[in-house]
């Protein structure tokens, strides 16, 4: 598909991933609205846990759009910690997120896209729903059910048109981490590095995912170091589990 024209939905818009997707939206073409859990001078305020706010913001789409042709479930947080750190509390908080809230938006506008008869949904998931790192057991498991659900919707809904993108890049530079106060200070302290020094940035990737969502794929693994991560996990299994087990003992040893 082309963009030019396009109705365009993106959640988590006010920094990061999604900003940079709005603007890369905004420069194929579409008109797009941004919604945040915070307001700004171009982003509407939108809590994605909560079922009024996709009510209104569906509302919204309906009465200035007259419908939607992308949706983008971006808004998220990062998280994690070892199986005896991470509390019953953060696993909730964690899933009401990045999950959740992207099935409520889902559930909102499928009567939509399938009214239409047409619609693209592109679900932000994480290399961590592909490859699963020590230390990260819920962010992994929530992605995973990312990735599984995006998989899903789109089998579900093929026959109306409709097609669904679950995008999982590796680390890049965001100020995603800041929302990370979890138990486990060390896993965040390790997260935080392997942000700060990814040569990768917010742009590079929603430039990618631009790309890929025009051709049409949908599994969007949108950098190289995820590709080669997803492909070792693949091809040599073995190989795999044995940097995963080596990251998890040097993890063990930060404290």
């Amino acid at each position: 598909m082309t963009f030019e024209n396009a109705r365009v939905l993106v959640t988590g818009a006010a920094s990061g991933l999604g900003a940079a997707l709005v603007e890369r939206f905004r420069a194929a073409g579409a008109q797009v609205l941004g919604t945040d859990l915070i307001a700004g001078s171009e982003v509407v305020r939108h809590d994605i846990t909560s079922d009024d706010d996709w009510a209104a913001v569906a509302a919204r789409v309906e009465s200035e759009w007259g419908g939607l042709d992308v949706l983008v479930n971006n808004a998220g947080i990062a998280g994690g910690g070892r199986i005896e750190l991470c509390t019953l509390e953060e696993w909730h908080r964690m899933f009401e997120v990045n999950l959740f809230g992207l099935v409520r938006g889902t559930r909102t506008f499928t009567p939509i896209f399938k009214r239409q008869g047409s619609g693209r949904i592109v679900n932000v998931a994480s290399l961590a729903g592909l490859v699963h790192p020590a230390g990260m057991g819920s962010y992994n498991a929530a992605k995973a059910a990312v990735v599984a659900f995006t998989e899903t919707t789109g089998h579900e809904l093929a026959s109306a048109g409709v097609q669904a993108h679950a995008v999982c890049p590796s680390y890049f530079r965001t100020n995603l981490v800041a929302s990370m106060d979890g138990s486990d200070r060390a896993l965040g302290a390790v997260v935080a590095r392997l942000v700060e020094e990814s040569p990768l940035s917010a742009d590079d990737i929603a430039a990618a995912v631009i790309d890929a969502i025009e051709r049409g794929d949908e599994l969007i693994v949108p950098d190289e170091p995820a590709r080669a991560a997803y492909a070792l996990k693949r091809e040599d299994r073995a190989t795999y589990d044995a940097v995963m087990r080596d990251q998890a003992a040097k993890l063990e040893r930060i404290g």
